[in-house]
């Protein structure tokens, strides 16, 4: 079915138009019409036309203006324009408006039904279109929330194949390179710094999933996972390593307002722990923040950096490149690992580190590096493999020498 407006202030006109459509179209076409301009502004608003036959030379409001306003609140309206004058001036007007076809009185049949199907053909493709588009959005609403639970797990399951996170970052359409974590867990009530009833609350959350996870989404602009016992895992794209004491104090009461509409909406209790900024593959640390940040306090919302619960790092310790190192080493990258390790000599020579305090940091990395080699197994431990390293680092009394010895361990 096709809505059809004509516009024009000849009786006349009108009477020849609709004759020609319900004959050529038969009941396919719902037609109305109006005689002056302010009538079809008004008419437009209300019919809402898929095609509007307009007369150039109306009373009041003039043909260019009436379809002007009608453009302001319709944007798929197909014009065709009839006029008694081929002026160049009414022309460009009407190619600006997008009008589809410019006839000039006395219109011949054969040309107002070759246009009135062209119009056709136009919506058609039109609703097509729009069609397969909301087809698509209605897939991606089901695939969405299986794609955004296959990157919660990967961060949180340490399953950190860089491509496998690069490839749902492009599929969601994430681009920026830090993210924190959200802890949202659920219970009866609040008993210190725990919920009771963990293992129902999670069955019920089950049920009012869908509407939680749109709550969050409209606050956070996040990536939510499925419900894992009374958890919910949520990571929010951040465009920087570090979070500012306002933006954190308007995130903590955005949380709190969050906890208390979900009570009332669900009849469930909600805390809501907050970690810190991370680089997309440690995001896993920012979620054992926020779960520890609500370990460490009775409140309903808790953010690490306003609790004493992890390591401070004095002077300007290169933390970011240490955790940098052990990834490249996790991830068996032998040249970014090597550079790294480099990278974090170079920063104890320029800091001033004496010769103990660097023999010491070095074996630490070095012990610690083959931790990570020996659990991710293919290698067997003996318990004097390493009897030599201590003597040798001690007798080191240069840093060139240490630092070559460093990097040979690291590989």
């Amino acid at each position: 079915m096709y809505k059809i407006m004509l516009a024009d202030d000849e009786g006349i006109v009108i009477d020849s138009l609709k004759f020609i459509i319900e004959k050529e179209f038969k009941d396919t076409c719902e037609v109305q019409y109006a005689k002056t301009g302010r009538s079809v502004i008004e008419l437009a608003e209300s019919f809402r036309p898929d095609v509007a036959v307009m007369d150039i030379q109306m009373p009041g409001i003039n043909g260019i203006d009436a379809m002007k306003e009608i453009r302001r609140s319709n944007n798929h309206t197909v014009f065709i324009v009839m006029s008694a004058y081929d002026k160049f001036d009414y022309a460009k007007e009407a190619i600006k408006l997008g009008v589809m076809e410019y006839i000039t009185k006395p219109m011949e049949k054969t040309r107002i039904i070759a246009a009135l199907q062209k119009a056709m053909e136009r919506i058609d493709a039109e609703r097509l279109k729009r069609k397969n588009e909301l087809l698509i959005k209605e897939k991606l609403e089901t695939v969405v929330p299986i794609i955004e639970s296959g990157l919660i797990h990967n961060i949180l399951l340490q399953e950190h194949f860089r491509e496998d996170i690069e490839n749902y970052r492009s599929i969601l359409g994430i681009t920026l390179q830090y993210a924190y974590m959200i802890a949202v867990i659920c219970g009866d009530e609040q008993q210190g710094n725990h919920m009771t009833n963990a293992v129902g609350s999670s069955v019920r959350m089950q049920k009012h999933y869908q509407e939680v996870r749109d709550c969050l989404k409209e606050n956070f602009d996040c990536i939510v996972g499925t419900v894992m016992a009374n958890k919910l895992a949520v990571l929010v794209p951040y465009e920087k390593d570090v979070m500012d004491y306002n933006e954190r104090i308007e995130l903590i009461e955005k949380a709190r307002e969050l906890t208390r509409y979900l009570r009332k909406r669900t009849d469930i209790s909600f805390r809501i722990g907050i970690g810190e900024p991370k680089d997309f593959l440690m995001a896993s640390e920012s979620y054992t923040e926020a779960l520890n940040a609500l370990v460490a306090t009775t409140g309903s919302v808790a953010h690490v950096d306003d609790l004493p619960i992890k390591c401070e790092y004095g002077g300007n310790y290169p933390v970011k490149l240490e955790k940098k190192l052990f990834a490249e080493v996790e991830d068996g990258d032998i040249d970014n690992a090597s550079a790294s390790a480099s990278a974090f000599f170079d920063w104890m020579v320029e800091s001033g580190s004496d010769l103990m305090n660097m023999r010491l940091k070095v074996l630490e990395f070095v012990l610690w590096s083959e931790h990570i080699a020996y659990e991710k197994g293919g290698m067997i431990y003996q318990l004097n493999s390493r009897a030599e390293y201590l003597p040798q680092v001690m007798q080191m009394a240069e840093p060139a020498a240490m630092k070559t010895w460093f990097l040979e361990k690291v590989k």
